[in-house]
């Protein structure tokens, strides 16, 4: 007997939660078991495939200690859809930064084969001391 839309459902959602918590662990071997290979990436203006891209995400340089708090979640059939405050330990000020996202996954067979989504990388980098407080007008 196939599974109903909601187990799917569910068990699509539990893959979208066990990738997020990557950003925690930085295990990205576990990527392997949740990502494609080839996964589509859009977001920032970028359209790139590879199981890489999200990898490079995890283990980016000067942000450590991140830790994730999905504020909502939603998933039907072979999508999900996750909205999400990462908080990082900036280690050369020791200071927390947040950046929060929205991000739309696409499955097929357990694994993220496509995703979309934005992150505030602005109010990430403000934080930081890198950017100006304001965004000066045009």
């Amino acid at each position: 007997m196939p599974d109903s839309a909601e187990a799917i459902s569910e068990r699509n959602a539990e893959v979208v939660r066990r990738y997020l918590r990557v950003f925690e662990t930085k295990e990205v071997a576990e990527f392997e078991e949740l990502v494609a290979e080839d996964v589509l990436v859009h977001g920032a203006g970028l359209h790139v495939r590879g199981r890489h891209h999200p990898e490079g995400s995890v283990l980016t340089p000067g942000l450590s200690d991140c830790r994730v708090q999905m504020d909502d979640l939603f998933a039907a059939g072979d999508r999900v859809t996750v909205a999400f405050t990462l908080t990082y330990t900036h280690d050369r000020s020791g200071r927390d930064l947040t950046m929060t996202g929205v991000k739309s996954y696409r499955l097929r067979e357990g694994r993220i084969v496509e995703f979309w989504g934005e992150t505030d990388l602005y109010g990430l980098l403000r934080q930081a001391g890198l950017v100006p407080e304001q965004i000066p007008p045009f």
